[in-house]
């Protein structure tokens, strides 16, 4: 992947830039940034421009043996690893196993989050996760010589979903690395990393995308229209992944936002039965999932609490979310706002913490009936 197809953050990419041309390149890095920030697609550019042989003052070439393996992800030299999951058939797996799939999804688009990676392999109830066998394969892999490049290069995708013996195996390594050898730590939630790795990594954030470069990315996708991409930069909050989401919700923000009108629907009518059906329906659909559920519906209770304002620059709701808040928001107001953000944050921590999930689910349905008409 080269620098120029990264979605704006220059500074960032000057940073980066001038480290490698004033061979200040540290050993670990740490690239931490909220979802959507291209943190992976820039890593994977700065590993690129570092090993290309016939690099500019801005950029990769694109045509050396170098690049050309970058392009396809199969370069020697370059390693990955990233949350993954125990099949039925293999209850010691190693990213090495799903190395096929992932090169495939991220060669899609190097823009997305757990949850796709994770819908992508089919997984069940089963949450992303780096074991801590994967440090042996770690090891490993660095303590061989460079098959090409100067440098061997391992980029760790959302190192926070690290088991703990995996972390404490690899700070040696990160301490001290054998020569020429360079970490790409990629996170989204930096203080969920052990504080060890962290103090031993230079902290790189990267920020939202800039919303005029975003705008530009999108308005170089033909099908749409100026006025419609000026909205999508408007709810987008300087997130690819949300931006898109404008075109298409897509079938987990579909289902998550039929759920909440129907829990909210239910709890009003105070249909406990059903309520209670529909809390066992969510309490089967996987952890990673339910975290987003609560996730999003604590985004739907914040954005229907400000369109009580009228004023439509400060709400940030697809139209379906708009056109159901125009008669639902004024259920969401000063007098249960605080409680139902603080179930939903709880429920979320529960499922975090492997709580049962039937019980937090119910628990969740039967507070929003004692919330929802106050």
């Amino acid at each position: 992947m080269l620098l120029k197809e990264v979605i704006g953050q220059e500074k960032v990419k000057e940073r980066l830039i001038r480290s490698v041309q004033e061979q200040r390149i540290s050993h670990a890095q740490l690239f931490s940034g909220p979802e959507g920030s291209g943190k992976l697609p820039l890593a994977i550019a700065y590993a690129q421009y570092i090993s290309c042989r016939q690099r500019t003052d801005t950029d990769s070439c694109g045509e050396c043996p170098s690049c050309r393996k970058y392009a396809k992800l199969i370069h020697p030299d370059l390693h990955f690893v990233f949350p993954i999951f125990k099949p039925k058939n293999n209850q010691r797996p190693f990213t090495d196993d799903f190395l096929k799939q992932w090169r495939e999804f991220v060669l899609a688009s190097p823009y997305f989050n757990l949850n796709q990676w994770l819908t992508s392999l089919n997984v069940e109830n089963a949450q992303g996760t780096i074991y801590a066998h994967e440090s042996e394969s770690i090891l490993r892999k660095l303590n061989i010589k460079s098959f090409e490049s100067e440098y061997k290069v391992m980029i760790i995708w959302l190192p926070e979903k690290m088991q703990e013996e995996c972390a404490n195996k690899l700070l040696k390594m990160i301490e001290e690395p054998p020569s020429k050898t360079l970490f790409l730590l990629v996170t989204e939630d930096e203080e969920a990393i052990i504080g060890t790795i962290r103090s031993r990594t230079q902290l790189i954030k990267i920020p939202p995308i800039e919303l005029t470069a975003l705008q530009q990315a999108l308005l170089r996708r033909e099908e749409l229209e100026p006025d419609t991409v000026a909205e999508m930069v408007h709810l987008s909050n300087g997130n690819y992944l949300k931006a898109l989401e404008y075109l298409d919700m897509g079938e987990d923000k579909k289902f998550f936002f039929d759920s909440i009108q129907s829990m909210m629907r239910l709890a009003y009518s105070r249909k406990i039965v059903d309520l209670m059906e529909l809390a066992e329906e969510l309490a089967g659909i996987g952890r990673e999932k339910q975290k987003d559920f609560f996730i999003y519906a604590l985004h739907l209770m914040r954005e229907y609490f400000m369109m009580n304002f009228k004023k439509p620059a400060l709400t940030y709701l697809y139209k379906e979310e708009k056109d159901w808040g125009k008669d639902f928001s004024p259920f969401i107001n000063e007098r249960n706002i605080i409680p139902l953000t603080r179930v939903f944050e709880e429920g979320h921590l529960h499922i975090s913490r492997n709580g049962n999930s039937k019980i937090i689910f119910a628990d969740v349905a039967l507070t929003i009936v004692r919330l929802i008409r106050r």
